[in-house]
């Protein structure tokens, strides 16, 4: 099964994508479809401080977007990875695994975040470009 490492860097991008995507998604409409305001008040009616909404949308749609195109992936994807765990602690765990709004959704996203903290965006992305074309492995 070795032939299979070869894949392994549009296996990272299309993680990538559908991350990307969905967060992008997400976070739009709370961004720029004046949907800040409802978010911040959503924020509050969890017990959490409203101002959280703030960093919460912009993780969701510039973490988004920095994980679609592969630049600063580690960072971008922790900081998803972090809005994914609360949503799943605040809103979903009472639901259930896979009841209505369960958090089997949000625990995909969860995962696909640790993957790309772990082995960051892949060579297919904007990320060669800002290190000079050297994988991190080439740095160490």
């Amino acid at each position: 099964m070795r032939y299979l490492d070869r894949f392994q860097p549009v296996a990272l991008l299309i993680l990538r994508i559908v991350l990307g995507a969905v967060m992008i998604a997400h976070g739009y409409h709370k961004v720029f479809g004046g949907g800040m305001m409802a978010h911040y008040h959503a924020v509050q009616s969890l017990g959490l401080p409203g101002w959280l909404a703030f960093p919460s949308a912009l993780a969701e749609f510039f973490g988004g977007i920095l994980v679609l195109v592969g630049l600063f992936t580690r960072f971008a994807a922790a900081a998803i990875l972090i809005d994914m765990l609360v949503a799943i602690w605040k809103v979903h765990w009472k639901n259930g695994l896979v009841g209505e709004h369960g958090y089997e959704f949000p625990l995909s996203l969860a995962a696909i975040c640790v993957t790309l903290v772990c082995y960051g965006a892949g060579p297919l992305a904007l990320e060669i470009i800002r290190t000079g074309g050297r994988s991190r492995a080439a740095r160490t």
